[in-house]
């Protein structure tokens, strides 16, 4: 149940109009968002001014719904989107009874954390090479008895998961070098480039990881990593020369592409 705005009616018009002024599509929605979260006036007014300063509203109100959960989400990470839910739901339904469960690049642990919301009881790891993304993971992943590693893609997890991961969900950068400067303000101010990158063709981390999962993997078990639709094809075929059966899965209404391997 949401909490009582402390606002009145007449400040929540201000409040959309402020917001639709500076450019937010979605002004009432984010509107009702900052005012249910603020605790005070004074607080939802701090909320607003950032907001209207383009501060991403997930780090203004501090969280980001994913898949029903509420991700906390700290400065400087990234904020997980919306058609990442689309990986989430390919992953429990090609391996609806995975025990061991890692999420490499796991920025705020958002995909961890649905994917053992999803499964039940399971082993979680993530992994990420930013200091600041594992602290805010850690926050997201500890009531679910997860653990949270600092590292290099497989150089951050423990030895004895080799041979035993039922789900690989690496959410990687993907996004060309020379592409960042088209990104949103919001993106390419806030969040981490190590998190946005993804080489000169978008494509170098994707293939780190596809080259290493099947050392990982236990047997049916498969690595699922977001792509775009003009990568696809090589990123399946990264994925092909790691010796895992490659797939690709779609969603047009999120706009969402996933490279499935599986593990023979």
């Amino acid at each position: 149940m949401p909490l009582v705005s402390p606002v009145p009616p007449s400040s929540r018009d201000s409040v959309v109009a402020a917001l639709r002024a500076a450019g937010c599509v979605f002004a009432e929605d984010e509107a009702e968002l900052i005012l249910t979260t603020a605790r005070t006036p004074a607080e939802a007014a701090a909320m607003v001014e950032r907001r209207v300063a383009g501060l991403p509203l997930e780090l203004v109100v501090g969280w980001a719904e994913f898949r029903g959960l509420r991700i906390t989400v700290d400065p400087g990470v990234f904020v997980p989107r919306r058609r990442t839910e689309f990986l989430v739901e390919q992953a429990l339904a090609r391996a609806p009874g995975a025990g061991v469960v890692v999420d490499l690049c796991c920025g705020s642990g958002a995909v961890g954390a649905a994917l053992a919301a999803g499964l039940g009881r399971v082993e979680l790891h993530a992994a990420d090479v930013d200091p600041a993304a594992v602290r805010c993971a850690r926050r997201n992943v500890a009531a679910l008895g997860g653990h949270v590693h600092q590292g290099d893609l497989f150089e951050a997890l423990p030895g004895d998961l080799r041979g035993r991961v039922g789900i690989l969900a690496a959410n990687v950068p993907y996004v060309p070098s020379d592409e960042i400067g088209l990104l949103p303000p919001e993106a390419r101010a806030h969040e981490p480039l190590v998190a946005l990158d993804g080489g000169t063709d978008g494509l170098d981390v994707l293939r780190r990881v596809a080259a290493e999962a099947p050392r990982w993997l236990a047997p049916g078990g498969c690595v699922l990593m977001e792509t775009s639709r003009h990568q696809a094809p090589a990123a399946l075929a990264a994925v092909e020369r790691g010796g895992l059966t490659a797939h690709l899965a779609v969603s047009e209404e999120l706009y969402a592409h996933v490279v499935i391997g599986v593990a023979p």
